[in-house]
């Protein structure tokens, strides 16, 4: 098995020493929800028919409909 090394950031340090948690069944059960949540997400890309250059194109549409709609938010 392999071993991960979490360091805690300041802001957290409070958590470290709480009592009656199991660090590592804690970390391994968000482990194990990210890696099923990426094969999730490749399964469904896997399935895709639209190109890169179709991609790359809807998300330039998105970007500036997005920009559009904040700028005109701002505007007031």
């Amino acid at each position: 098995m392999a071993e991960i090394v979490v360091k805690i950031p300041g802001e957290l340090k409070e958590l470290e020493s709480a009592s009656g948690i199991r660090w590592q069944l804690a970390v391994e059960k968000k482990i194990r929800e990210e890696l099923e949540e990426i094969a999730r997400i490749e399964r469904i890309v896997s399935k895709s028919k639209m190109t890169q250059e179709q991609a790359d194109s809807l998300a330039d549409e998105v970007n500036e409909s997005l920009s559009k709609r904040y700028a005109k938010i701002l505007k007031g």
